[in-house]
């Protein structure tokens, strides 16, 4: 047989034989077409869409795009597709059978794709015999997405909120007990603003009320003197306090009602660049390559049988 490894052998050979190659590889061709038709595999439509993450933070060294990915691949998401869709008896499985969520899990695998591409962007690849279906599945698997991350983010919204309105809480009762010490001040010993009541003092101590001394209460003077040397210390510090509480009390109410603005809000988390549609043109089976492959491994099974029946023909 070797020597129909020439090549003017070989030539030879199939032209002698080229009406037989002929009909084998157009019968072949013919069949490749009819086997690879709607009657026998069903055709798959695509639909696909291209999307970034938005309004997230990484929660490790992983980028958005990847922290996007595993959102995606989660569960839930797929349990919500899979129920929505009804996909288990859309991909014709027996509910009855035992390893029924393996193969659905397997199918859902093999017909939805999520991977990144080269841009840090998250592309959604669905095949479905149904254009429509296949369209609406990837814009379901966006909505789960922003759905399940709102809830991520909103849980832990809700712990913030909470921990900033203890701190409130406790800011207004401290300032609430430093104001009732300003109270007995006032209402105990007379203290009640250190500048000015500190000039009256003097004003009293020096007869310059009016420019005559007769008509001040010494004794008034006096007792107020005696307060203020004893507790106008107490007085400043109180009046300290009680503005550096207001401060941070200030700021903490900010990021509190900023907690309440983002649990109160509905944010998407995902720019989606390219939408998804419904495809006129089915993406498998890609039919000329199945008709090319067809005939090919036709022509080349007949060549090696053609060239074994010559080889016994010889020998």
């Amino acid at each position: 047989m070797a020597k129909f490894f020439n090549s003017s052998e070989l030539l030879s050979l199939l032209d002698k034989w080229k009406i037989h190659l002929l009909v084998i590889v157009v019968a072949a061709a013919a069949l490749g077409a009819i086997f690879s038709g709607p009657a026998f595999i069903t055709p798959l439509y695509k639909s696909q869409a291209v999307l970034y993450p938005a309004n997230v933070e990484a929660y490790s060294e992983e980028s958005e795009t990847e922290q996007m990915l595993q959102v995606f691949g989660s569960q839930d998401i797929k349990d919500s597709v899979i129920n929505k869709f009804k996909l288990g008896g859309h991909y014709g499985i027996d509910k009855g059978y035992k390893h029924y969520k393996t193969i659905l899990y397997y199918e859902y695998s093999e017909k939805i794709s999520i991977n990144k591409t080269p841009y840090e962007a998250v592309s959604i690849e669905v095949l479905d015999k149904s254009p429509d279906t296949a369209a609406m599945i990837v814009n379901s698997l966006i909505h789960y997405y922003d759905k399940k991350i709102q809830r991520l983010h909103k849980s832990k919204y809700v712990e913030v909120a909470d921990m900033y309105k203890i701190q409130l809480r406790r800011k207004e009762a401290t300032i609430d007990s430093l104001k009732n010490i300003l109270k007995v001040l006032g209402k105990e010993h007379g203290i009640i603003e250190y500048d000015y009541q500190t000039q009256e003092i003097m004003r009293g101590l020096l007869g310059t009320v009016d420019g005559d001394g007769s008509n001040i209460n010494k004794k008034e003077v006096e007792r107020l003197k005696k307060g203020m040397e004893k507790y106008s210390g107490q007085l400043v510090e109180i009046i300290e306090m009680i503005q550096a509480e207001a401060r941070t009390y200030v700021e903490v109410k900010l990021d509190y009602e900023m907690a309440l603005r983002f649990l109160s809000s509905e944010m998407t988390y995902s720019n989606v660049v390219s939408y998804p549609y419904a495809s006129d043109k089915k993406e498998y089976p890609v039919r000329w390559i199945i008709v090319a492959i067809a005939a090919i491994a036709a022509f080349m099974f007949s060549t090696l049988v053609i060239m074994f029946i010559e080889n016994k023909k010889k020998s």
